[in-house]
């Protein structure tokens, strides 16, 4: 099992009861192979408070519902769940029956009432108001406000004890232990509100992580992890800009229906109120975004900071150990390949298109087999070639060494061409009427991983596991990654420009506000005028004309 293990990434929580609870989650929510306990439905139970009935009720669950209901919990442990319930009905009078008060009611008290341990609120023993503070109080203990009622029992302790009463001390003793464990346990979960996304981020020198932790309904539910290079220039503020807007506005597998009531950030940045704005057009929900300055919120903003911090440590370490081992990797590929020079500097290249339209071309540079984003480049295909993939791809590789020839820079040690012989030829071609004859020059073929290479026959074949192997695959999924995602830009740059600018009226910054509310042109189409009229700048008219001319 050990070797089948690819990476190991850690979450930093306030406390092993927090860490038990974000295991059972991750499993349930992942199903991993190897974790078969935690992988059915049943959960940690609850103490629930029905806080929305008139007489609420105390109990254990194993149940969310949203009905209004306040829980305390998960608890990870059975027992100290039981004890605690136990010492709320030892203190306080709460009743255990299900009756649906003051609608439904019995003709007399059950049992509890005559030993104590109810009022009777079903008769009319106990009114409304009086339940209601009891209740209160009980809140407050399940939620570890404790300090109060421990210094009651702690009083009536003493006093048994000095009655030599020390069966009724060892009693009370028994119930003060009890607090003590309460008020160490997980934050009261509210139903009605606590739903957060933690955000903290951490940096050294050119790189930073910055990390998302959801907390839904008052339970840890995982952590989001983003990446950041060549950030040297950037302030916290500015590192917050890129982080909200890569994750919330970028595609992120945030969903569309789990954005949090609010978002906890350690400083402020200068596009927030432009974010909740466009969050609220995007999908209508009115995030809230905060900097907690002191409580339990700048506790859980402070967690997210120790997230990143340690998450930026492995990053570090990480890459320490990848620039040890990135010498032995590259003279590796190089003999492998049989290259003059050790590849330190390896530019790759991939075309990508729908159908032969909108085709575009990638280059992305690695230095010691690391990405150098500032030397990335990418391109729209000048030739009317169709889908012939062969003729785009010398384009691409003949525009980015003519203009590298043109302006003096180095040239690669070893190009990389993402597909097979016929790619790997084209360029090859492209590269002899540049004058460029002995440049080293590979490709990658998607499925069965071979490596072809000029004036061989037969490809090479890697081991599976090979790190030379990791490292042409990296670089080769990076430069298709970048090459897609200029061809989807365009071509949905290209849809909203055919559909919204025809209408007269609609200029871009009406196109943006319409983008924004609806996410897509598919989406605006089935919305009624209504809808497009609740937007700023619009009106009925405008939403009117819109539908008329979508169709």
């Amino acid at each position: 099992m050990i070797r089948q293990i690819v990476e190991v990434d850690t979450i930093v929580v306030g406390s092993e009861t927090e860490s038990l609870i974000l295991e059972a989650n991750l499993i349930k929510e992942h199903k991993p192979r190897f974790n078969i306990q935690l992988r059915d439905d049943k959960r940690y139970p609850y103490i629930k408070v029905t806080i929305q009935e008139a007489f609420p009720r105390v109990f254990v669950t194993r149940r969310l519902e949203d009905d209004g209901s306040q829980y305390f919990g998960p608890y990870t442990s059975v027992g100290l769940m039981r004890d605690a319930l136990e010492v709320v009905k030892r203190l306080y009078t709460v009743r255990s029956c299900r009756y649906d008060l003051p609608k439904e009611s019995p003709e007399r008290p059950c049992l509890d009432y005559h030993i104590g341990r109810c009022l009777a609120p079903c008769v009319g023993y106990q009114d409304q108001n009086s339940y209601g503070i009891m209740i209160n109080e009980i809140l407050k203990v399940l939620g570890g406000e404790t300090e109060y009622v421990r210094d009651r029992v702690q009083k009536q302790m003493s006093d048994a004890s000095r009655d030599l009463e020390f069966e009724r001390a060892a009693h009370f003793r028994d119930i003060i232990t009890v607090l003590d464990g309460m008020a160490h346990q997980q934050l009261v979960e509210d139903l009605r509100g606590n739903d957060y996304d933690l955000i903290g981020i951490a940096r050294d020198g050119d790189i930073g992580v910055g990390v998302v932790m959801k907390i839904r309904r008052g339970v840890l539910l995982g952590r989001d992890t983003i990446r950041f290079s060549e950030i040297s220039e950037c302030n916290d503020g500015s590192l917050l800009d890129m982080l909200t807007s890569r994750y919330y506005l970028g595609g992120s597998k945030q969903p569309h229906s789990d954005f949090p009531k609010e978002i906890l950030v350690p400083v402020d940045f200068e596009n927030k109120d432009i974010l909740k704005e466009v969050l609220f057009y995007k999908d209508g929900y009115k995030v809230d975004i905060r900097i907690p300055k002191r409580g339990i919120k700048r506790r859980l903003c402070e967690l997210a900071t120790d997230n990143a911090r340690h998450a930026l440590e492995d990053r570090l370490t990480t890459t320490r150990q990848f620039h040890d081992r990135a010498d032995e990797v590259l003279y590796d590929l190089s003999d492998k390949l049989q290259l003059k020079v050790v590849p330190r500097f390896i530019a790759c290249f991939d075309v990508s298109h729908i159908q032969g339209s909108e085709t575009v071309g990638s280059a992305v540079v690695f230095e010691n087999a690391e990405p150098k984003k500032s030397e990335y480049r990418r391109m729209r295909i000048r030739g009317d070639w169709g889908n012939d993939d062969y003729r785009s791809m010398a384009e691409v590789v003949s525009r980015y060494f003519s203009y590298r020839l043109e302006n003096g820079l180095p040239l690669p040690d070893l190009v990389l061409i993402d597909g097979g012989k016929g790619q790997l030829r084209s360029a090859h071609d492209s590269l002899n009427e540049l004058g460029v004859t002995d440049m080293p020059m590979i490709s990658l073929a998607k499925r069965e991983e071979l490596v072809f290479r000029l004036g061989t026959r037969e490809p090479l074949r890697f081991k599976r596991r090979d790190n030379a192997l990791h490292v042409l695959q990296r670089i080769r999924d990076e430069a298709h990654r970048f090459a897609v995602t200029y061809n989807r830009k365009l071509r949905r740059n290209r849809t909203v420009s055919s559909d919204l600018s025809e209408i007269p009226g609609i200029g871009p910054e009406k196109q943006k506000l319409l983008l924004l509310r609806f996410g897509s042109v598919r989406a605006i189409k089935s919305a009624n005028v209504e809808e497009i009229a609740e937007i700023s700048g619009l009106g009925l008219v405008l939403a009117d004309r819109i539908i008329t001319y979508l169709g």
